[in-house]
């Protein structure tokens, strides 16, 4: 089973303490850095959409992109309840296949969404990310550190709400560079509970590493920060934000 079927439609219940507010207030903190004009975003690997709904709400056009078709399900009748917006354009697209119709002036990918893509779909995603960027737009991202991947090898975690209990069991390669989630689901079916497992991959890498790949697909002005700022990484960083843009012509 792939990632995020069964996980959908608890999705949002199991991720209330992700603050999307504080997301996209560093987003447009960072339009506002670079001297920025942005009317359309691609939200890059949606998921529910709650992101999508937030910066459509502060008036953005916004591409929504997941290759899952249950999260874009979840996402599209959340957007159904957005009154007095522009809906936002949903596509159902693996992240190393985007194929948009026009370009962006602004690209985001939240909670780690680039972890998941080897490295063979990285490169090829940040070609195709570049190719649909305005000339001058910027492209932001964050991924997971590999100091909290590393460190995550072994961890159980346990979240639970009325209708679900999920059970996370986590094992890193460190040869390969990979950290493997396996998720036991188990959800309320009337009287009796219905088990359903996914397993997750996330890949290593370094950030140095990702300035290199972003630089061989054409991005300038890279940056990489802490947590949701602008002050250069700790050593036990869990999360770091990436800007990069594309050239003026």
């Amino acid at each position: 089973m792939s990632a995020y079927d069964s996980l959908a439609r608890y999705y949002d219940e199991l991720t209330r303490d992700v603050d999307y507010e504080a997301f996209a207030d560093y987003y447009e903190r960072v339009f506002k850095k670079l001297g920025l004009t942005v009317g359309t975003i691609l939200d890059l690997a949606c998921g529910t959409g709650s992101l999508t709904s937030v910066l459509a709400k502060r008036g953005y056009e916004m591409i929504a992109v997941d290759g899952s078709a249950d999260m874009l399900s979840e996402a599209m009748a959340k957007f159904s309840c957005l009154e007095g917006i522009v809906q936002p354009l949903v596509l159902n697209q693996r992240m190393d296949e985007l194929d948009l119709y026009g370009t962006v002036d602004a690209e985001i990918c939240m909670l780690d969404g680039m972890n998941y893509l080897p490295e063979e779909a990285l490169r090829e995603t940040l070609r195709r990310l570049w190719l649909f960027l305005e000339p001058g737009g910027v492209l932001i991202f964050d991924i997971n550190t590999p100091y909290k991947l590393y460190n995550l090898d072994g961890e159980i975690f346990i979240d639970e709400t009325e209708d679900v209990y999920c059970v996370w069991r986590t094992e890193v390669d460190r040869e390969e560079r990979v950290c493997y989630y396996g998720m036991d689901i188990f959800s309320a079916a009337g009287d009796n509970w219905e088990r359903s497992f996914e397993e997750h991959v996330e890949y290593i890498y370094e950030p140095e590493d990702l300035v290199e790949k972003l630089i061989k697909a054409g991005f300038t002005d890279i940056q990489y920060y802490g947590e949701l700022g602008f002050d250069p990484p700790k050593a036990d960083e869990y999360r770091i934000f990436f800007t990069a843009r594309k050239p003026e012509i």
